[in-house]
């Protein structure tokens, strides 16, 4: 290919920004990345064409031409038929339905174009550059609004993306951890994980330790701010909260219990947590893993690595761009 290097751009989309950015052929990434608003109540044309125009301006922020751009990859939330190249429906996207992205970026550029669920194309990305570049396999789960994930196997160099026979492997947040008692999660099911270990399923929890005892550091914060955050949880704990330290214990232990179910399923070599509830910091994820060790068999406990995530909002676009290079290699 002349004039450089080949190149990949990636692109991930969300429900109020959209990333893009270019990686080079090693995952690194080349100049900076750029994000456009969203806007998906414009409707999904204007959303087909704003991610064009997020590519254009990748390339044009990394000095890039066309001519070194081999291919491009796409990365969105919602249901999707990712062999087709569709999204299905996407709550998070203003309710798209029925949008052929795919194929629309493939006929505007004329590069051969992957598409991929988001947490999949962050999982991927992890695994590519990222937390899990030297392992063979990985389980990526996302903790913050919601609870996603991802999953490579495959072998180190040789990774792809656990799909699904209908686009939905590695729902991971809605993994049932609880049937005796459950607590209704967002997608209206009982007991999942997401209902438990999320940054939302963290603040109720707290709110209803803190009605049955005022007692806590959190009252003060929840006067003088009317709310909670998992943040002001996460942090009453690391200063000694009695309360916050149990409602911390607890989630480390239900994530524990989540990511042993993955960890006796797929058998990676190594489990990542990204997303914003990573800001727990050192001390949450030593809890996660202690409890790992206590329930999951001897030898994935050994062996299993447990790590926090090391690309940040950056995962998706980069793992975008990855898929893109499968195309290539296939």
């Amino acid at each position: 290919m002349s004039g450089g290097a080949a190149c990949y751009i990636g692109l991930d989309v969300g429900g109020s920004t959209m990333k893009a950015g270019v990686v080079d052929d090693d995952g690194r990434r080349l100049g900076p990345p750029v994000s456009l608003p969203t806007e998906p109540e414009r409707g999904a044309q204007v959303g087909l064409e704003r991610m064009c125009e997020a590519i254009r301006e990748a390339a044009r922020a990394a000095g890039v031409g066309p001519e070194r751009v081999a291919a491009l990859g796409v990365a969105t939330p919602g249901l999707m038929d990712i062999p087709a190249g569709v999204i299905l429906e996407a709550p998070n996207l203003g309710g798209w339905r029925d949008v052929p992205v795919r194929d629309h970026i493939r006929g505007v550029f004329g590069k051969p174009t992957a598409f991929q669920n988001d947490a999949n194309a962050a999982a991927y990305g992890e695994y590519w550059a990222g937390a899990g570049r030297t392992a063979n396999s990985l389980v990526l789960l996302t903790l913050g609004t919601g609870i996603g994930g991802g999953i490579v196997v495959g072998g180190r160099g040789r990774g792809w993306v656990l799909e699904g026979e209908h686009s939905h492997a590695a729902e991971v947040g809605h993994i049932r951890i609880e049937m005796s008692n459950p607590r209704r999660c967002g997608c209206g099911r009982l007991g999942c994980l997401e209902a438990y270990a999320s940054a939302p399923a963290v603040v109720r929890r707290a709110e209803e330790a803190l009605a049955g005892d005022g007692a806590s550091a959190l009252s003060v914060v929840l006067r003088r701010q009317g709310r909670l955050s998992a943040r002001d949880v996460f942090e009453a704990a690391a200063a000694g909260d009695p309360l916050a330290e149990g409602v911390v214990e607890e989630t480390a232990r239900y994530l524990a219990v989540g990511t042993v179910n993955l960890m006796h399923t797929i058998d990676p070599d190594v489990v990542v947590y990204g997303g914003g509830m990573t800001a727990a910091g050192p001390g949450f994820l030593e809890r996660v893993r202690r409890h790992v060790a206590e329930l999951a068999f001897p030898v994935p406990a050994a062996r299993t690595a447990i790590r926090y995530a090391e690309l940040g909002n950056d995962a998706g676009f980069v793992g975008a761009a990855g898929c893109a290079r499968l195309l290539l290699r296939a």
